[in-house]
């Protein structure tokens, strides 16, 4: 490839994960505001990063790993399951322990704000099953437990069936090409989507594949190298344009259809369109170290915000009740709930996260029997929650 470093990368993901912090915020303290308490398009961003960067690493080791061999399809999913694992595992357990009391804050939230109960299901399920589920990341593929956590972890479920799909997608990619490839993907896609749903199965967040693969398919097609002549750049953009705009998987409204697509848009021109100055700088101010910081802690802030923003939103509503507006508990849920969030990220960044990463690098070594030197260049990060 000829870019070697996305810069806006660490900013995109460190925004995606703020905006699901403050649309959930949004939502347990009853202020609104347009666009921004739409909590799914920080995931659909997620989403739509993480395609993109399987594609740009993948590209960048090409010359290194043999993708036709199943090792490196083994070292693929290691290295995967240890960024996600670790601190995923600390944080379903304080979720485990805690769902109960958390429950009760989550109900005191919705009585006040007249909205529909949660299914105590959800919060309060220690069951072998659903540990079981969780532990192994099948939750996702299983509607009875794809949403039965404390944890917005559905999207984690869903993102591990990606992993496991990526190496033959990439397979399929290089025996018909990029654009092929995402035509049948996708409509392979729909045809699953539709099949489970005539035979009743329906999942509560869009946490089985076939719903979503679309949006995986968009960011790969951004990052997958178009060879030669600039115009099939803007073919892939065209492809993605239109996988965007299929209408399964979450909320299809008309707002949701038109920032699916000015997010494919909008990220493409960050990768792309670099030598236009408002563009570039855009992009470096994403890449700039206070946004580089933002987007290591997007995991942790992802997995640990509601756990601490369900009882600090069920106290403020507890202590103040209408005595103060819903502008006021938004503002002053947040003055605890930010900075909580973000130091608890920090710290489980260096004492999980990374640990978590070095032990998987550490696995792959003693696996393949080398010294494996990654020539990755940009983090091997999570780019969906």
């Amino acid at each position: 490839m000829a870019i070697r470093r996305v810069e806006c990368l660490d900013g995109l993901r460190g925004l995606a994960a703020l905006w699901v912090l403050i649309g959930h915020m949004m939502i347990l303290t009853g202020f609104r505001l347009p666009l921004v308490s739409k909590p799914d398009l920080g995931v659909d961003l997620f989403i739509l990063l993480s395609g993109f960067l399987m594609v740009f690493q993948y590209q960048l080791r090409a010359g290194s790993e043999d993708w036709s061999a199943p090792g490196t399809w083994t070292a693929f999913w290691t290295r995967r399951f240890f960024r996600l694992a670790p601190l995923f595992y600390v944080t379903l357990a304080a979720a485990l322990i805690a769902g109960p009391a958390i429950y009760e804050s989550r109900v005191a939230i919705d009585t006040f704000l007249g909205q529909a109960l949660q299914p105590h299901e959800r919060y309060t399920d220690a069951s072998l099953a659903n540990i079981a589920a969780h532990l192994s990341f099948v939750f996702g593929l299983l509607p009875d437990y794809a949403f039965r956590t404390a944890l917005p972890d559905w999207s984690l479920g869903l993102e591990m069936q990606f992993y496991a799909l990526f190496p033959f997608l990439v397979l399929l990619a290089r025996r018909i090409g990029w654009m092929p490839m995402a035509l049948v993907a996708a409509a392979g896609g729909v045809v699953v989507a539709l099949l489970a749903g005539a035979a009743g199965l329906d999942w509560p967040m869009p946490s089985f594949l076939a719903l979503k693969l679309q949006l995986f398919l968009c960011g790969m097609l951004i990052a997958a190298d178009p060879g030669e002549g600039r115009g099939r750049s803007w073919m892939h953009l065209g492809l993605a344009l239109l996988l965007a705009a299929i209408p399964i998987g979450g909320e299809q409204d008309l707002l949701h259809f038109a920032v699916r697509e000015l997010l494919v848009l909008g990220f493409f021109a960050l990768v792309h369109l670099r030598s236009l100055g408002v563009v570039d700088g855009v992009s470096r101010l994403l890449g700039s170290r206070p946004f580089h910081w933002l987007g290591e802690l997007s995991y942790g802030t992802y997995l640990i915000h509601l756990l601490i923003l369900q009882p600090v939103a069920a106290a403020v509503i507890g202590h103040f009740g209408t005595g103060l507006g819903a502008a006021g508990r938004f503002v002053l849920t947040g003055a605890v709930v930010v900075p909580v969030t973000y130091a608890l990220a920090f710290v489980t960044y260096k004492l999980v996260e990374l640990p978590g990463q070095k032990l998987g690098k550490a696995v792959i070594r003693r696996a393949t029997g080398n010294a494996v030197r990654s020539r990755q260049t940009v983090p091997e990060e999570l780019a969906a929650p």
